[in-house]
């Protein structure tokens, strides 16, 4: 087992959102099930969730509840085949011709800016 200062050197992913809502700015670690804080500013909602993390994984370590790794960027390829029609194929090439930039790119763009919509 880990000790808790080794935990704490993992590189676990930290999320920030904006609370629009309530204002102030809302910090979760995905791999820490419930390890989440909040702050007025983003400098103070990342102060505020390194001790939340540090506070989760003391707990966890007293209670013998099992840590989870974080995720790892190792883990995906960066590739994926994707089956589409002929006629969603042709356009996609013309469009990514039109912007003069390969397909493959066109579709990154594409996709990633429907993720960060969807994100928020």
């Amino acid at each position: 087992m880990k000790t808790l200062n080794e935990y704490l050197a993992l590189p676990y992913r930290m999320e920030i959102v904006e609370d629009r809502e309530e204002g102030g700015y809302v910090v979760s670690y995905p791999d820490l099930p419930g390890c989440l804080t909040c702050g007025e500013t983003i400098e103070s909602a990342v102060e505020n969730a390194r001790d939340a993390k540090k506070a989760w994984l003391e707990a966890a370590l007293e209670e013998g509840v099992s840590i989870p790794m974080p995720d790892s960027l190792e883990d995906y390829s960066g590739q994926f085949k994707l089956r589409l029609p002929r006629s969603l194929h042709r356009a996609l090439a013309e469009h990514s011709q039109r912007e003069g930039i390969s397909m493959n790119q066109y579709c990154v763009y594409l996709l990633a800016k429907n993720d960060a919509l969807h994100a928020g």
